[in-house]
């Protein structure tokens, strides 16, 4: 009995050994070869440790590789200040004012890498009233770094040349049982930093992980803090979100723990209207099935996508008011856009894209005569036409709209003539000036149909 008992002692000590605080994970143990790192990032762990210093790929990498994810990018983590980081590396440059990084460029490749922090003592650190850090740039080890990073399992160290993985906290295990939990006290943590109850959300749906009951309690009752946050990081934490791959987890997730309200204005009044929930989530999850085909996606697109409700309230608010309906769409964007830059900040870099995907809804409508061959040249054609196969989708407009446009933009002329209905817009008339005896009776002569536009067309100029 006795013997057995020292026999599995002493084979646990053989595979994990402890340093200090730090347990040592092997190979045998992990399973994660260095073979899973990518070339650009093995070399930098490389170049750093033959020029003397230590340098392991750390955070949401290893957590990834751990799960059988394929990571998005390798970070490394490294006791090499910048200017040392700078020297070993010709092809680098240190960015960041806040904190300094170094990107070390392998080809097309580009490896970030950061220089370990220390947490702040609780008398030396500087918040503001409500206790969110206001800087966290100092300098420290390793075992202050993994102080520092948010959830254990974002705080695992993998060093490519043993395989080893360094654990300060127990991350491996939270691993290997699915479960998030916030290093330190939940409550404190998110003080210091507000984004963390999103990440939560992000981290909790993006990976099937279930969070830790200490974790996720103080959510519900720290959520306005969320608004002391800056809009920059805000908007860099949802757009994170919403193009993870599991978006629709994500706001199903932010629903359930009610923090969806204020990110995007009236969201939680969208989704609980049958109609805009199912517009929504077919927008989300049409986005998390493009990321996983590896396709591109448009944040502008989903923002579109997002407010269109919103937008369609509004309009209806201003033509009820006696507004023409181009007037009213225009006036329901820019209220709807100001509102959201006030909460979230999206970029205004978005908005003409936004607004063209809104404007050109209308112009679907509209198939008869050359205005349907129009809209086919229009640049952001293909962008609104899927728009308009989500609001098929939904049950928004006729299901027949979308089946028309699929035939008519790939049909030969021949089709197109026999698929364009009668026009039975009025034509509007113009006048020309001409010089001469036949200006007078220029002006009494009505115009051709091929040089008249309808009121709608004219109402909606964005050819």
């Amino acid at each position: 009995m006795i013997k057995k008992l020292l026999k599995r002692v002493f084979q646990q000590s053989a595979r994990t050994r402890v340093e200090g605080r730090c347990h040592i994970i092997p190979f045998d143990v992990h399973g994660v070869s260095h073979e899973g790192i990518s070339y650009a990032a093995r070399r930098v762990t490389d170049g750093l440790q033959a020029a003397g210093f230590a340098a392991f790929v750390v955070g949401g990498a290893v957590r990834d590789l751990l799960l059988n994810r394929h990571p998005k990018d390798f970070d490394i983590a490294t006791n090499a200040t910048p200017e040392d980081v700078r020297r070993v590396f010709r092809r680098s440059r240190i960015i960041g004012r806040r904190f300094r990084l170094v990107h070390v460029m392998f080809g097309e490749d580009t490896v970030e890498v950061s220089t370990f922090r220390r947490m702040i003592e609780e008398e030396d650190a500087e918040t503001d009233e409500h206790g969110r850090l206001l800087r966290d740039n100092e300098f420290g080890d390793q075992e202050q770094d993994a102080a520092r990073r948010d959830f254990t399992a974002n705080a695992l160290f993998y060093d490519p040349a043993t395989q080893e993985i360094h654990d300060y906290h127990n991350g491996y295990a939270d691993i290997r049982a699915n479960t998030l939990r916030m290093i330190g006290d939940p409550a404190v943590r998110y003080r210091e930093d507000p984004v963390r109850m999103l990440r939560a959300v992000r981290l909790s749906a993006k990976l099937g992980m279930k969070l830790d009951e200490a974790t996720g309690a103080p959510i519900a009752g720290m959520k306005e803090l969320l608004g002391n946050v800056p809009q920059a990081r805000l908007l860099d934490e949802m757009l994170k979100l919403l193009l993870s791959g599991h978006s629709l987890e994500c706001v199903k997730k932010l629903r359930e723990m009610d923090l969806h309200h204020g990110l995007l204005p009236m969201l939680d009044v969208i989704l609980e209207q049958p109609m805009g929930e199912r517009f929504i989530m077919l927008a989300l999850q049409n986005t998390d099935q493009r990321i996983s085909e590896e396709k591109s996606v448009s944040p502008a697109f989903l923002f579109a996508a997002l407010l269109w409700h919103e937008v369609l309230s509004a309009w209806k608010v201003h033509q009820a008011a006696g507004e023409s309906p181009v007037a009213a769409l225009h006036a329901a964007m820019d209220e709807v856009l100001e509102r959201q830059h006030a909460q979230l900040a999206i970029p205004r870099r978005y908005d003409a894209i936004m607004k063209e995907l809104w404007l050109l809804q209308p112009r679907f409508e509209q198939r008869g005569g050359q205005r349907p061959i129009r809209l086919l040249s229009q640049p952001r054609f293909r962008g609104a036409y899927d728009f308009l196969l989500l609001r098929c989708e939904s049950g928004e407009v006729d299901a027949q709209l979308g089946l028309w446009w699929d035939e008519f933009q790939d049909a030969t002329d021949e089709r197109r003539a026999e698929m364009l209905m009668q026009d039975d817009e009025p034509k509007k008339r113009r006048r020309r000036k001409k010089p001469g005896a036949a200006k007078q009776d220029e002006k009494t002569q009505p115009e051709t149909a091929t040089q008249t536009e309808s009121p709608v067309q004219s109402e909606f100029p964005i050819d």
